[in-house]
């Protein structure tokens, strides 16, 4: 049972990671960002070449984040100066990650057995992986609350006000993007060095993972002020890792889990949809109930 929670946890917080990422795209500045799965196992090819020249474990998540930063502003470029939609610009870097993954491992799939790791240490796994969640969750809400920060904010919310300020958005749009990738990537090389290799095919359906972890959070989250959006990301990502892997202990056929992922985004999603359109109803009914008080009364 230990080792079955000191599992889970690893996992849901190395996919925390992933999800303040994506938090930054869907949430903050309303970008469907596919390319995510493509620097994802960027982070990972780079810190298994870093790793297999001899590089510090440390020194190549710090390559990883470069690379993904280069990721998030290769879509970034596509969309505001190239005008290509910002889901199809994810997309096409998506798919051209997958080719320079390609290039930069060699091979498919790297094994990083034989090599040092941020996890050759007397330090439990789960310690050095819930620091790295904390420190990019800690970190992140400190820039959202620099002016940088509330530019970024203020473009997921109203493009047209930001540029008549005379605020350069896509400037703040590649920032954006390019941080985004840059905290993917940094997961994905966390993820190859605890999992002991790197693989062409990791990134498959992270972003999705990523999203499922930001809604989920939100949605138990939703009626607290107190809880910052960053924690819920946190929390979201450690909750869907416990149901995922509550699922597989009860005889879920693991081939079947990407399924089950889409599966409770749609099912969490439908449920926000239907209590927003009950909420809508309700005030809608409640004013309506006024107007006729109001007109009954004058007449």
């Amino acid at each position: 049972m230990l080792s079955f929670i000191i599992s889970t946890l690893l996992q849901g917080f190395i996919f925390a990671v992933v999800a303040l990422g994506v938090y930054i795209t869907y949430r903050i500045l309303d970008f469907p960002d596919m390319s995510v799965d493509g620097t994802f196992p960027l982070g990972a090819s780079v810190a298994a070449l870093c790793l297999s020249k001899g590089i510090n474990p440390w020194t190549a998540c710090g390559f990883a984040f470069l690379a993904g930063s280069l990721g998030g502003l290769a879509t970034a470029l596509l969309h505001v100066k190239l005008k290509i939609s910002n889901l199809l610009s994810g997309i096409l870097v998506m798919i051209g990650l997958y080719s320079i993954n390609l290039r930069i491992m060699g091979k498919s799939n790297i094994p990083l057995f034989n090599y040092k790791t941020i996890f050759n240490s007397d330090i439990n796994p789960v310690i050095i992986v819930a620091v790295f969640a904390l420190l990019t969750k800690i970190v992140l809400d400190l820039f959202l609350k620099t002016k940088l920060g509330f530019i970024l904010n203020a473009v997921g919310d109203n493009e047209q006000l930001v540029t008549s300020l005379g605020i350069n958005k896509d400037f703040v749009k590649t920032v954006g993007l390019m941080l985004s990738n840059a905290i993917a990537a940094l997961a994905g090389a966390i993820m190859a060095q605890n999992q002991g290799f790197a693989d062409i095919g990791m990134g498959t359906g992270t972003v999705v993972i990523g999203l499922a972890a930001v809604i989920l959070g939100e949605s138990v989250f939703r009626k607290s002020n107190i809880v910052k959006n960053t924690t819920m990301v946190l929390i979201g990502a450690v909750l869907y890792k416990l149901a995922i892997a509550v699922a597989l202990r009860a005889g879920l056929n693991p081939n079947d889990l990407k399924l089950v992922t889409a599966l409770i985004v749609i099912a969490v999603l439908a449920t926000n949809n239907f209590e927003i359109k009950g909420l809508k109803n309700s005030h809608k009914a409640a004013k309506g109930g006024v107007i006729i008080a109001s007109s009954t009364k004058s007449s």
